[in-house]
């Protein structure tokens, strides 16, 4: 396998386990549960830390701005195309950006395809623990997408990190010699 084909197995890959996950545990829900049900998870520490409620978001992820569905639409089109634009342009390499890439356009698919199907999103984990105890309940894509977000900001963070330490580290006769500089 080339490494161009491999850069797009990754995003393929996590895109799809990523969808799967959503739509599964989407379904499930759906058809074990009550609208507004809430049940324990099996695993008895568990209990503490989260429960399953079955809800309906019309908003964006996790409840935030309800009833502007046709809105969310547009965003997760656009969202969808700028994902794919930008990850046609990632050099080769950069497997940390394309799994948050990945992850985030396999949650953007996910609510999606239940805007477009349903007209709501299907969301169902919820937290009991403080601080998060009113926490909105959110699902597997919302995950996806934050958890994405976040490894997209760590790795943007910690190369702008490395290239503030390569050019405060850099001989006094090297950085003389960069443009924009006077010598």
């Amino acid at each position: 396998m080339s490494p161009r084909s491999r850069n797009w197995f990754i995003l393929l890959t996590v895109t799809a386990l990523t969808l799967i996950a959503d739509r599964v545990t989407k379904i499930v829900v759906a058809n074990s549960f009550s609208l507004y049900e809430t049940r324990d998870p099996p695993i008895a520490f568990l209990r503490h830390v989260f429960s399953f409620t079955y809800t309906t978001n019309t908003g964006a992820a996790f409840g935030l701005f309800p009833d502007h569905g046709i809105v969310f639409v547009i965003i997760a089109f656009a969202v969808v195309a700028a994902i794919i634009y930008y990850y046609r342009h990632l050099p080769v390499g950069y497997y940390l950006v394309r799994l948050a890439l990945g992850l985030q356009l396999g949650g953007a698919l996910g609510n999606l395809i239940d805007r477009l199907r349903q007209g709501y999103v299907i969301d169902f984990v919820d937290f009991n623990f403080w601080p998060l105890q009113d926490w909105a309940v959110f699902n597997v894509a919302d995950s996806a997408i934050v958890v994405g977000v976040c490894l997209l900001a760590i790795v943007m963070l910690r190369e702008d990190i490395y290239e503030q330490d390569t050019k405060t580290s850099l001989p006094e006769s090297d950085t003389a010699s960069e443009p924009g500089t006077s010598s």
